[in-house]
């Protein structure tokens, strides 16, 4: 592969810390690069992401599918500078499961009511 192939990114977590920069083939899907920035996720940072759907990556204003090829969002006008380190900002999804699950465990369980308003 050429120098054409690869795109350089780094990783802007929304604390201001970066991830990388390292070199990704254009081929590689988004799913595949949250599942590399998983792996990469500082270990002294709380709440680091465990799942692909707990993270967001946003380029150029939009966030970015996870079917997606990088060469498709090299489309977007921020990524058309070569030579360029490309920054895609990261936002983690809170787990939203565990936390529902949680706060039903400990909420006492409500009991069944009817409120009627008549106008």
């Amino acid at each position: 592969m050429g120098d054409e192939d690869w795109i350089e990114l780094k990783f802007r977590l929304a604390d201001g810390t970066d991830i990388g920069p390292s070199k990704y083939s254009q081929l590689m899907t988004v799913a595949s690069l949250k599942e590399k920035i998983i792996a990469q996720w500082p270990k002294d940072k709380e709440n680091a992401p465990k799942l692909i759907n707990e993270v967001k990556l946003i380029n150029g204003g939009e966030i970015l599918e996870n079917n997606t090829t990088l060469s498709e969002a090299r489309s977007l006008p921020i990524c058309e500078l070569p030579g360029i380190v490309t920054t895609m900002h990261v936002v983690l999804r809170p787990p939203l499961f565990e936390k529902k699950k949680e706060k039903l465990q400990n909420d006492p369980p409500m009991k069944s009511q009817c409120v009627c308003c008549i106008l």
